[in-house]
Protein backbone atom coordinates (compact mmCIF):
# COMPACT_ATOMS: atom_id res chain seq x y z
CA UNK A 1 0.00 0.00 0.00
CA UNK A 2 1.46 3.35 -0.93
CA UNK A 3 1.81 6.38 1.79
CA UNK A 4 -1.07 8.45 0.34
CA UNK A 5 -3.44 5.34 0.35
CA UNK A 6 -2.00 4.47 4.00
CA UNK A 7 -2.84 8.04 5.21
CA UNK A 8 -6.42 8.09 3.71
CA UNK A 9 -7.11 4.55 5.18
CA UNK A 10 -5.81 5.97 8.65
CA UNK A 11 -7.58 8.92 8.72
CA UNK A 12 -10.56 6.96 7.55
CA UNK A 13 -10.63 4.44 10.62
CA UNK A 14 -10.48 7.47 13.64
CA UNK A 15 -13.64 7.61 15.58
CA UNK A 16 -13.19 11.43 15.39
CA UNK A 17 -12.30 11.94 11.50
CA UNK A 18 -15.93 11.63 9.95
CA UNK A 19 -17.21 14.51 12.52
CA UNK A 20 -14.38 16.80 11.59
CA UNK A 21 -15.42 15.88 7.77
CA UNK A 22 -18.90 16.65 8.65
CA UNK A 23 -18.00 20.09 10.01
CA UNK A 24 -15.15 20.86 6.98
CA UNK A 25 -18.18 20.37 4.05
CA UNK A 26 -19.67 23.53 4.72
CA UNK A 27 -16.56 25.03 3.67
CA UNK A 28 -16.43 25.84 0.06
CA UNK A 29 -12.60 25.30 -0.22
CA UNK A 30 -12.12 22.47 1.81
CA UNK A 31 -10.13 19.41 -0.23
CA UNK A 32 -10.28 16.55 1.69
CA UNK A 33 -13.81 15.58 -0.13
CA UNK A 34 -11.44 13.46 -2.93
CA UNK A 35 -13.88 10.47 -2.50
CA UNK A 36 -17.98 9.48 -2.08
CA UNK A 37 -17.81 6.20 0.13
CA UNK A 38 -21.18 6.31 1.25
CA UNK A 39 -24.50 7.10 -0.63
CA UNK A 40 -24.29 10.45 0.97
CA UNK A 41 -20.95 11.22 0.11
CA UNK A 42 -18.00 11.74 2.42
CA UNK A 43 -19.94 14.16 4.80
CA UNK A 44 -23.01 11.92 5.08
CA UNK A 45 -25.10 15.01 3.69
CA UNK A 46 -25.09 14.88 0.35
CA UNK A 47 -22.48 17.58 -0.37
CA UNK A 48 -18.24 16.96 -1.57
CA UNK A 49 -15.67 20.24 -1.35
CA UNK A 50 -15.04 18.48 -5.11
CA UNK A 51 -14.84 21.43 -7.91
CA UNK A 52 -13.55 21.60 -11.53
CA UNK A 53 -17.33 20.00 -12.39
CA UNK A 54 -19.01 20.60 -15.16
CA UNK A 55 -22.17 22.26 -15.62
CA UNK A 56 -23.50 21.16 -19.23
CA UNK A 57 -22.11 18.19 -21.30
CA UNK A 58 -23.49 16.19 -23.85
CA UNK A 59 -23.31 12.09 -24.07
CA UNK A 60 -21.26 13.03 -27.17
CA UNK A 61 -18.24 15.27 -24.95
CA UNK A 62 -14.97 12.73 -25.11
CA UNK A 63 -15.20 13.64 -21.76
CA UNK A 64 -17.99 11.43 -20.86
CA UNK A 65 -17.49 7.92 -20.59
CA UNK A 66 -20.17 5.11 -19.88
CA UNK A 67 -20.56 1.57 -19.41
CA UNK A 68 -23.32 -1.16 -19.69
CA UNK A 69 -24.85 -2.77 -16.73
CA UNK A 70 -27.02 -5.68 -16.46
CA UNK A 71 -29.71 -4.18 -14.88
CA UNK A 72 -32.09 -1.28 -12.94
CA UNK A 73 -30.69 -0.09 -10.01
CA UNK A 74 -31.67 2.64 -7.49
CA UNK A 75 -28.34 2.21 -5.75
CA UNK A 76 -26.03 5.06 -5.76
CA UNK A 77 -22.13 4.53 -6.66
CA UNK A 78 -19.52 4.94 -4.50
CA UNK A 79 -16.30 5.81 -5.49
CA UNK A 80 -12.86 5.76 -3.71
CA UNK A 81 -9.86 7.27 -5.77
CA UNK A 82 -9.92 4.92 -9.10
CA UNK A 83 -12.67 2.08 -8.20
CA UNK A 84 -16.40 2.50 -8.63
CA UNK A 85 -18.31 -0.17 -7.06
CA UNK A 86 -22.49 -0.09 -8.24
CA UNK A 87 -25.00 -2.64 -7.67
CA UNK A 88 -26.75 -4.00 -9.93
CA UNK A 89 -29.31 -7.72 -10.53
CA UNK A 90 -28.20 -9.51 -14.07
CA UNK A 91 -30.61 -10.57 -16.95
CA UNK A 92 -30.82 -14.26 -14.50
CA UNK A 93 -31.48 -12.55 -11.60
CA UNK A 94 -28.51 -12.74 -9.79
CA UNK A 95 -27.41 -10.02 -7.25
CA UNK A 96 -24.21 -8.64 -8.21
CA UNK A 97 -21.70 -6.01 -7.04
CA UNK A 98 -19.84 -4.53 -10.09
CA UNK A 99 -16.15 -2.87 -9.62
CA UNK A 100 -15.52 -0.42 -12.47
CA UNK A 101 -12.66 1.83 -13.21
CA UNK A 102 -13.09 5.55 -11.99
CA UNK A 103 -11.00 7.20 -15.14
CA UNK A 104 -12.28 4.95 -18.15
CA UNK A 105 -15.33 2.89 -17.38
CA UNK A 106 -13.63 -0.74 -17.83
CA UNK A 107 -15.76 -3.30 -15.66
CA UNK A 108 -12.59 -4.60 -13.35
CA UNK A 109 -14.74 -7.11 -11.94
CA UNK A 110 -18.04 -8.33 -10.95
CA UNK A 111 -19.19 -10.82 -8.19
CA UNK A 112 -22.44 -12.45 -7.57
CA UNK A 113 -23.80 -11.62 -4.04
CA UNK A 114 -27.32 -12.92 -4.27
CA UNK A 115 -29.65 -14.37 -6.62
CA UNK A 116 -33.75 -14.09 -6.87
CA UNK A 117 -34.04 -10.26 -7.63
CA UNK A 118 -37.27 -9.55 -7.72
CA UNK A 119 -39.57 -5.49 -8.66
CA UNK A 120 -42.15 -4.36 -6.62
CA UNK A 121 -43.58 -0.65 -7.29
CA UNK A 122 -40.17 1.47 -8.03
CA UNK A 123 -38.00 -1.03 -6.29
CA UNK A 124 -36.25 -4.10 -6.81
CA UNK A 125 -33.23 -6.07 -4.41
CA UNK A 126 -30.32 -3.78 -5.38
CA UNK A 127 -31.36 -0.59 -4.00
CA UNK A 128 -28.94 -0.28 -1.44
CA UNK A 129 -25.76 1.01 -1.68
CA UNK A 130 -22.70 0.16 -0.75
CA UNK A 131 -20.20 1.66 1.15
CA UNK A 132 -16.56 0.89 1.28
CA UNK A 133 -13.54 2.01 3.74
CA UNK A 134 -10.65 1.95 1.28
CA UNK A 135 -9.82 -0.97 1.98
CA UNK A 136 -12.83 -3.41 1.53
CA UNK A 137 -16.46 -2.89 -0.19
CA UNK A 138 -19.63 -4.04 1.62
CA UNK A 139 -22.60 -4.72 -0.63
CA UNK A 140 -25.97 -5.64 1.07
CA UNK A 141 -29.05 -6.80 -1.16
CA UNK A 142 -32.80 -6.58 0.10
CA UNK A 143 -32.65 -10.31 -0.10
CA UNK A 144 -30.68 -9.86 2.86
CA UNK A 145 -27.58 -10.62 1.13
CA UNK A 146 -24.22 -8.96 2.57
CA UNK A 147 -20.87 -9.57 1.48
CA UNK A 148 -17.56 -7.94 1.82
CA UNK A 149 -14.47 -7.77 -0.81
CA UNK A 150 -11.35 -6.38 -1.10
CA UNK A 151 -10.41 -3.99 -3.75
CA UNK A 152 -9.11 -6.96 -6.05
CA UNK A 153 -12.69 -8.49 -5.54
CA UNK A 154 -11.73 -11.19 -3.17
CA UNK A 155 -14.36 -12.62 -0.74
CA UNK A 156 -13.50 -11.33 3.04
CA UNK A 157 -16.72 -13.06 4.27
CA UNK A 158 -20.56 -12.95 3.23
CA UNK A 159 -23.57 -13.75 5.68
CA UNK A 160 -27.54 -13.81 5.03
CA UNK A 161 -29.11 -11.25 7.91
CA UNK A 162 -32.46 -13.03 7.60
CA UNK A 163 -30.84 -16.15 9.61
CA UNK A 164 -30.70 -13.87 12.44
CA UNK A 165 -33.14 -11.46 11.53
CA UNK A 166 -35.93 -13.37 9.51
CA UNK A 167 -36.64 -12.10 5.97
CA UNK A 168 -36.71 -8.29 5.61
CA UNK A 169 -40.78 -7.38 5.98
CA UNK A 170 -40.83 -4.27 3.51
CA UNK A 171 -43.49 -3.88 1.30
CA UNK A 172 -41.73 -2.26 -1.20
CA UNK A 173 -38.73 -4.29 -0.56
CA UNK A 174 -35.58 -3.28 1.43
CA UNK A 175 -33.90 -0.29 0.29
CA UNK A 176 -31.99 1.06 2.81
CA UNK A 177 -27.96 1.65 2.79
CA UNK A 178 -25.43 0.85 5.43
CA UNK A 179 -23.86 3.06 7.05
CA UNK A 180 -19.69 2.68 7.83
CA UNK A 181 -18.08 4.63 10.61
CA UNK A 182 -15.37 4.69 12.86
CA UNK A 183 -14.77 0.99 12.32
CA UNK A 184 -18.16 -0.94 12.46
CA UNK A 185 -20.95 -1.52 10.01
CA UNK A 186 -24.48 -0.56 10.73
CA UNK A 187 -27.17 -1.87 8.90
CA UNK A 188 -31.20 -0.04 10.25
CA UNK A 189 -33.98 -2.19 9.85
CA UNK A 190 -37.23 -0.63 10.34
CA UNK A 191 -39.71 -3.52 9.30
CA UNK A 192 -43.36 -4.09 9.37
CA UNK A 193 -44.93 -7.29 12.26
CA UNK A 194 -46.55 -8.79 11.89
CA UNK A 195 -44.94 -9.93 8.29
CA UNK A 196 -47.56 -9.51 5.82
CA UNK A 197 -46.03 -9.61 2.67
CA UNK A 198 -45.67 -13.13 0.84
CA UNK A 199 -41.58 -12.25 0.03
CA UNK A 200 -41.26 -11.77 4.14
CA UNK A 201 -43.00 -15.18 4.55
CA UNK A 202 -40.29 -17.46 6.22
CA UNK A 203 -42.15 -19.02 8.98
CA UNK A 204 -40.93 -16.42 11.50
CA UNK A 205 -44.71 -15.41 12.56
CA UNK A 206 -43.30 -12.10 14.66
CA UNK A 207 -40.70 -9.25 13.41
CA UNK A 208 -38.71 -6.85 15.55
CA UNK A 209 -37.22 -4.05 14.19
CA UNK A 210 -33.48 -3.12 14.81
CA UNK A 211 -30.41 -1.29 14.64
CA UNK A 212 -27.59 -3.98 13.93
CA UNK A 213 -23.85 -3.24 14.18
CA UNK A 214 -21.22 -5.54 12.60
CA UNK A 215 -17.61 -5.83 12.60
CA UNK A 216 -16.87 -5.20 9.07
CA UNK A 217 -13.74 -7.61 9.45
CA UNK A 218 -15.75 -10.69 9.73
CA UNK A 219 -19.31 -9.71 9.22
CA UNK A 220 -20.13 -10.99 13.31
CA UNK A 221 -23.06 -9.30 14.59
CA UNK A 222 -21.14 -7.47 17.51
CA UNK A 223 -24.86 -6.03 18.85
CA UNK A 224 -28.02 -5.41 17.94
CA UNK A 225 -30.71 -3.04 19.64
CA UNK A 226 -34.46 -3.23 19.03
CA UNK A 227 -35.75 -0.25 18.40
CA UNK A 228 -39.60 0.00 19.09
CA UNK A 229 -42.21 2.48 18.36
CA UNK A 230 -46.02 3.16 18.23
CA UNK A 231 -46.25 2.81 14.35
CA UNK A 232 -48.63 0.32 12.56
CA UNK A 233 -49.07 -1.37 9.92
CA UNK A 234 -46.52 -0.25 6.73
CA UNK A 235 -46.04 3.22 8.73
CA UNK A 236 -43.74 0.58 11.11
CA UNK A 237 -41.30 0.66 8.12
CA UNK A 238 -39.02 3.24 6.56
CA UNK A 239 -36.16 3.06 4.15
CA UNK A 240 -33.77 5.38 5.77
CA UNK A 241 -30.01 5.35 6.32
CA UNK A 242 -28.48 5.71 9.92
CA UNK A 243 -26.33 9.42 10.28
CA UNK A 244 -23.44 9.94 12.74
CA UNK A 245 -23.10 13.26 14.63
CA UNK A 246 -21.43 14.97 17.22
CA UNK A 247 -23.46 16.28 20.13
CA UNK A 248 -23.39 17.19 24.02
CA UNK A 249 -23.33 13.34 24.86
CA UNK A 250 -20.58 12.22 22.16
CA UNK A 251 -20.89 10.98 18.76
CA UNK A 252 -24.87 9.94 18.55
CA UNK A 253 -26.47 7.68 15.23
CA UNK A 254 -29.40 9.27 13.60
CA UNK A 255 -32.65 6.47 12.97
CA UNK A 256 -35.52 7.99 11.62
CA UNK A 257 -39.04 6.11 10.48
CA UNK A 258 -41.58 4.82 11.77
CA UNK A 259 -43.28 8.19 13.09
CA UNK A 260 -40.07 9.00 15.17
CA UNK A 261 -36.68 9.95 15.11
CA UNK A 262 -34.62 8.91 17.66
CA UNK A 263 -30.06 9.17 18.27
CA UNK A 264 -28.21 5.98 19.34
CA UNK A 265 -25.32 5.36 21.17
CA UNK A 266 -22.96 4.22 18.26
CA UNK A 267 -20.75 1.38 20.76
CA UNK A 268 -23.96 -0.06 22.57
CA UNK A 269 -26.79 0.79 20.19
CA UNK A 270 -28.59 2.70 23.15
CA UNK A 271 -31.52 4.82 22.74
CA UNK A 272 -30.13 8.68 24.01
CA UNK A 273 -33.12 10.58 22.59
CA UNK A 274 -36.24 9.87 20.97
CA UNK A 275 -38.69 12.59 19.55
CA UNK A 276 -42.48 10.92 18.69
CA UNK A 277 -44.83 12.26 16.21
CA UNK A 278 -43.93 12.14 12.50
CA UNK A 279 -46.79 10.72 11.68
CA UNK A 280 -49.59 13.61 13.02
CA UNK A 281 -52.09 11.97 10.66
CA UNK A 282 -51.64 8.58 11.69
CA UNK A 283 -51.03 7.32 8.11
CA UNK A 284 -51.26 3.35 8.30
CA UNK A 285 -49.26 3.57 4.89
CA UNK A 286 -46.89 6.69 6.50
CA UNK A 287 -43.32 4.39 5.72
CA UNK A 288 -40.79 6.91 5.45
CA UNK A 289 -38.43 7.20 2.91
CA UNK A 290 -35.63 10.56 3.21
CA UNK A 291 -32.96 9.67 5.69
CA UNK A 292 -32.08 12.32 8.47
CA UNK A 293 -29.58 15.32 7.39
CA UNK A 294 -27.79 17.21 9.97
CA UNK A 295 -26.74 20.65 10.49
CA UNK A 296 -24.84 22.57 13.14
CA UNK A 297 -26.74 21.87 16.41
CA UNK A 298 -29.49 20.57 14.25
CA UNK A 299 -30.95 17.33 12.62
CA UNK A 300 -33.57 17.52 9.94
CA UNK A 301 -36.40 15.01 9.70
CA UNK A 302 -39.10 13.92 6.64
CA UNK A 303 -42.21 12.99 7.90
CA UNK A 304 -44.41 10.73 6.14
CA UNK A 305 -45.74 11.14 2.37
CA UNK A 306 -44.61 14.50 2.43
CA UNK A 307 -46.54 15.63 5.65
CA UNK A 308 -43.87 17.87 6.78
CA UNK A 309 -40.04 18.85 7.51
CA UNK A 310 -39.08 19.65 10.75
CA UNK A 311 -35.78 20.57 12.43
CA UNK A 312 -34.81 19.53 16.36
CA UNK A 313 -32.48 21.09 18.03
CA UNK A 314 -29.74 19.12 19.76
CA UNK A 315 -27.75 18.34 22.69
CA UNK A 316 -30.80 16.42 24.58
CA UNK A 317 -31.90 13.45 26.08
CA UNK A 318 -34.98 11.83 26.62
CA UNK A 319 -38.41 12.26 25.45
CA UNK A 320 -38.15 15.51 23.12
CA UNK A 321 -41.30 17.77 22.65
CA UNK A 322 -42.28 20.47 21.13
CA UNK A 323 -39.59 22.69 23.04
CA UNK A 324 -37.03 20.88 21.29
CA UNK A 325 -38.41 22.41 17.88
CA UNK A 326 -36.66 24.80 16.14
CA UNK A 327 -38.79 25.25 12.90
CA UNK A 328 -41.08 23.14 10.49
CA UNK A 329 -42.83 23.39 7.15
CA UNK A 330 -45.23 21.65 5.50
CA UNK A 331 -45.12 23.19 2.08
CA UNK A 332 -42.77 21.58 -1.04
CA UNK A 333 -41.41 19.09 1.18
CA UNK A 334 -40.19 15.35 -0.12
CA UNK A 335 -41.88 12.10 0.22
CA UNK A 336 -38.49 10.36 -1.41
CA UNK A 337 -35.69 12.73 -1.87
CA UNK A 338 -33.25 13.50 1.24
CA UNK A 339 -32.58 16.71 1.77
CA UNK A 340 -28.79 18.35 1.14
CA UNK A 341 -26.51 20.17 3.39
CA UNK A 342 -24.40 22.69 1.22
CA UNK A 343 -22.24 25.40 2.18
CA UNK A 344 -24.24 26.35 5.00
CA UNK A 345 -27.78 26.14 3.40
CA UNK A 346 -30.06 23.30 3.51
CA UNK A 347 -32.01 22.71 -0.09
CA UNK A 348 -35.35 20.73 -0.20
CA UNK A 349 -36.20 18.87 -3.15
CA UNK A 350 -40.05 18.08 -3.47
CA UNK A 351 -39.95 15.75 -6.32
CA UNK A 352 -43.58 15.69 -7.01
CA UNK A 353 -43.95 18.82 -7.57
CA UNK A 354 -40.17 19.33 -8.97
CA UNK A 355 -39.93 22.21 -6.60
CA UNK A 356 -36.62 23.11 -4.64
CA UNK A 357 -35.91 25.33 -1.70
CA UNK A 358 -33.15 26.91 -0.48
CA UNK A 359 -33.49 27.65 3.75
CA UNK A 360 -31.39 29.27 6.46
CA UNK A 361 -31.09 25.81 8.57
CA UNK A 362 -31.09 27.35 11.98
CA UNK A 363 -34.11 30.12 11.29
CA UNK A 364 -36.63 27.97 8.05
CA UNK A 365 -35.88 31.18 6.21
CA UNK A 366 -36.70 30.90 3.14
CA UNK A 367 -33.62 31.64 1.06
CA UNK A 368 -35.26 30.77 -2.39
CA UNK A 369 -37.46 29.11 -4.23
CA UNK A 370 -38.01 27.63 -7.74
CA UNK A 371 -39.20 24.93 -10.22
CA UNK A 372 -36.73 22.83 -12.03
CA UNK A 373 -39.08 23.48 -15.07
CA UNK A 374 -39.16 19.84 -16.70
CA UNK A 375 -42.51 17.79 -15.31
CA UNK A 376 -40.94 14.80 -14.40
CA UNK A 377 -40.61 13.42 -11.23
CA UNK A 378 -37.23 13.14 -8.78
CA UNK A 379 -36.87 10.27 -6.29
CA UNK A 380 -33.18 11.04 -6.62
CA UNK A 381 -31.84 12.71 -4.24
CA UNK A 382 -30.06 16.12 -5.16
CA UNK A 383 -26.22 16.24 -4.83
CA UNK A 384 -23.78 19.38 -4.20
CA UNK A 385 -20.60 20.05 -5.35
CA UNK A 386 -18.65 22.67 -7.06
CA UNK A 387 -20.68 25.93 -6.25
CA UNK A 388 -23.83 23.55 -7.94
CA UNK A 389 -26.93 21.34 -6.90
CA UNK A 390 -27.29 18.27 -9.54
CA UNK A 391 -30.90 16.80 -9.78
CA UNK A 392 -32.29 13.83 -11.20
CA UNK A 393 -35.40 12.89 -12.53
CA UNK A 394 -37.31 9.48 -12.89
CA UNK A 395 -36.66 10.24 -16.80
CA UNK A 396 -32.74 10.53 -16.72
CA UNK A 397 -33.07 14.50 -17.63
CA UNK A 398 -30.61 16.00 -14.88
CA UNK A 399 -30.79 19.23 -13.82
CA UNK A 400 -27.78 21.41 -12.64
CA UNK A 401 -28.98 24.25 -10.31
CA UNK A 402 -26.53 27.26 -8.66
CA UNK A 403 -26.00 26.95 -5.06
CA UNK A 404 -25.96 30.77 -4.84
CA UNK A 405 -28.14 33.27 -3.15
CA UNK A 406 -30.64 33.23 -5.82
CA UNK A 407 -32.41 30.51 -7.96
CA UNK A 408 -30.94 29.80 -11.21
CA UNK A 409 -31.03 26.67 -13.50
CA UNK A 410 -27.35 26.37 -15.22
CA UNK A 411 -28.73 23.76 -17.43
CA UNK A 412 -30.77 20.97 -18.56
CA UNK A 413 -29.35 17.86 -20.14
CA UNK A 414 -31.23 14.67 -21.40
CA UNK A 415 -29.60 11.82 -20.44
CA UNK A 416 -32.93 9.06 -20.77
CA UNK A 417 -32.26 5.58 -20.09
CA UNK A 418 -34.82 5.99 -17.29
CA UNK A 419 -36.03 5.18 -14.76
CA UNK A 420 -33.28 6.54 -12.41
CA UNK A 421 -33.55 6.60 -8.88
CA UNK A 422 -29.68 7.22 -8.18
CA UNK A 423 -28.70 10.10 -6.83
CA UNK A 424 -25.28 11.83 -8.58
CA UNK A 425 -22.16 10.65 -6.93
CA UNK A 426 -19.19 13.08 -6.96
CA UNK A 427 -15.45 11.82 -6.48
CA UNK A 428 -11.76 12.79 -8.28
CA UNK A 429 -13.03 15.59 -10.17
CA UNK A 430 -16.10 13.13 -11.72
CA UNK A 431 -19.81 13.12 -11.79
CA UNK A 432 -20.92 9.33 -11.52
CA UNK A 433 -24.48 9.03 -13.14
CA UNK A 434 -25.78 5.27 -12.90
CA UNK A 435 -29.46 5.21 -15.28
CA UNK A 436 -31.62 2.05 -15.41
CA UNK A 437 -28.84 0.96 -18.20
CA UNK A 438 -25.75 2.53 -17.87
CA UNK A 439 -22.98 3.75 -15.61
CA UNK A 440 -21.58 7.36 -16.37
CA UNK A 441 -18.69 8.90 -15.90
CA UNK A 442 -18.38 12.89 -16.77
CA UNK A 443 -15.35 15.26 -16.21
CA UNK A 444 -15.16 18.79 -17.31
CA UNK A 445 -13.92 19.44 -20.73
Amino acid sequence: MGMIAAVKNWWASQPWAWVCLGLLGAWPGCALAENWPQWRGPFFNGATSETNLPAQWTLADPSVWSTPLPGRSGATPVVWDNHVFVSSPDPEKNLRLFCIQAVDGKILWSRKVGEGDRVQGKNNLASCSPVTDGQRVYALFGSSDLAAYDFHGNLAWQRQLSGEFGAFANLFLYGASPLLYAGKLYVPLLQRNPPTYGHALDGRPTRQSWLICLDPATGRTLWRHERPSDAREEAMEAYTTPLPRAGANGTELILLGADCVTAHHPDTGAEIWRYSGLNRLKNPGGRIVPSPVCAPGLVFACGPKREMLIALRTGRSGQLGPPDEAWQTTIYVPDVCTPLYYRDKLFVLDGDRQVLTCFQPATGEKVWQGRLGIREIFNASPTGADGKIYCVSEEGTVVVVSAGEKFEILATIPMGEGPVMSSVAVAGRRLFIRTSKSLYGIAAQ
